[in-house]
């Protein structure tokens, strides 16, 4: 997220494919299919400078998403764009199922278990196909936190809390 705005951090630009102007972005999500409801885009420079497009068209290809932005249908004048960062506006995104979150909303939260021992804070994600993974951290330690039901037992937004269920041996060094 963009300090202070609604705009997500949804991949970057790797490259381009093709000469119709299509751009191969790496996907920072699990969920490649969320980019297909963006009907505009927010790409971000280097030096943190952003512009706005018009979504033309979006498909899915393997682990790439393919991004066409109007008004730029060849490959000369799409390349410019790789290596940016692109953000979609959060109410751009699909809406969730009460229990599903983005991985947004859970990066930064305390992770504490049911015993109120606090880990650390959720970091970074780790998805793996058939669940995701968890990275907290505190200090120079790290906990991996498999995203399941029966160890991740609640996520309080409005405090800033995920609460875990630990099985013997997941937290032991």
């Amino acid at each position: 997220m963009i300090h202070g705005s609604d705009l997500i951090l949804l991949g970057k630009i790797a490259g381009t494919h093709g000469i119709k102007g299509q751009l191969k972005v790496v996907s920072y999500s699990g969920e490649r299919e969320n980019f297909l409801s963006l009907s505009s885009v927010v790409l971000k420079e280097l030096s943190g400078a952003t512009e706005t497009f018009v979504v033309a068209a979006v498909s899915i290809q393997g682990k790439k998403v393919l991004l066409t932005l109007e008004g730029f249908a060849d490959i000369n004048t799409a390349e410019r764009f790789v290596g940016r960062e692109v953000y979609a506006h959060q109410d751009q995104l699909p809406q969730l199922a009460a229990d599903e979150y983005y991985w947004y909303q859970l990066e930064g939260l305390k992770v504490m278990t049911l015993k109120d021992e606090l880990l650390g804070t959720l970091t970074s994600f780790i998805p793996t196909g058939s669940n995701d993974v968890y990275v907290v951290t505190s200090g120079d330690r790290e906990y991996l936190i498999p995203a399941v039901e029966d160890i991740v037992v609640e996520i309080d937004l409005a405090v800033g809390i995920m609460k875990i269920d630990p099985p013997e041996g997941l937290l032991d060094l």
